[in-house]
């Protein structure tokens, strides 16, 4: 036993002259210093995604006049995205539809088609192909919305549906 107590006095004796006290513990203010740095740089480099929003009418339970494409089409732009991905756009002005491969160019043409000295067509349609992507779909509404269209109406259409 006198072997056990002595070992203890030991212990004591070194860690009073080793000063292992509250003095070993750690100071954590420049660790949070670097924590608030780090937060409030990742905070202003953010990227903030801003969503748009289609206004879209609540349904209603009473049958709705049935209208061909072609009634449709008749006083509105329409913008056709075949299979391809490619944009085809009409107008009521224009005697052929014309072809715009890019979103760039499909966004001109459909300001150019609207812009009529305040008459042009307020209304848009468009006819996207079921194998069409789904972001130029987006692109050709968002291209409806940024010119004023009144009323936008989507279609989707198969090969062979409809006769261009």
């Amino acid at each position: 036993m006198s072997h056990v107590t002595e070992d203890m006095e030991i212990d004591a004796a070194i860690a009073r002259q080793t000063g292992s006290s509250s003095e070993d513990e750690m100071d954590l203010t420049p660790m949070v210093d670097v924590t608030f740095l780090l937060l409030i740089f990742f905070m202003i480099t953010a990227a903030f995604a801003l969503q748009k929003a289609l206004e879209v009418p609540p349904v209603s339970d009473e049958a709705a006049p049935e209208q061909t494409v072609d009634d449709l089409e008749k006083d509105s732009i329409v913008i056709r995205i075949d299979a391809d991905n490619v944009f085809w756009i009409g107008a009521p002005k224009w005697d052929e539809e014309q072809r715009t491969p890019s979103v760039s160019e499909m966004n001109t043409k459909v300001r150019e088609a609207r812009s009529d000295k305040g008459n042009g067509p307020t209304k848009l349609l468009v006819q996207a192909n079921g194998d069409s992507r789904h972001e130029f779909v987006v692109a050709a509404l968002d291209a409806g919305s940024s010119v004023g269209m009144e009323e936008i109406r989507l279609m989707s259409y198969e090969e062979g549906d409809l006769n261009y």
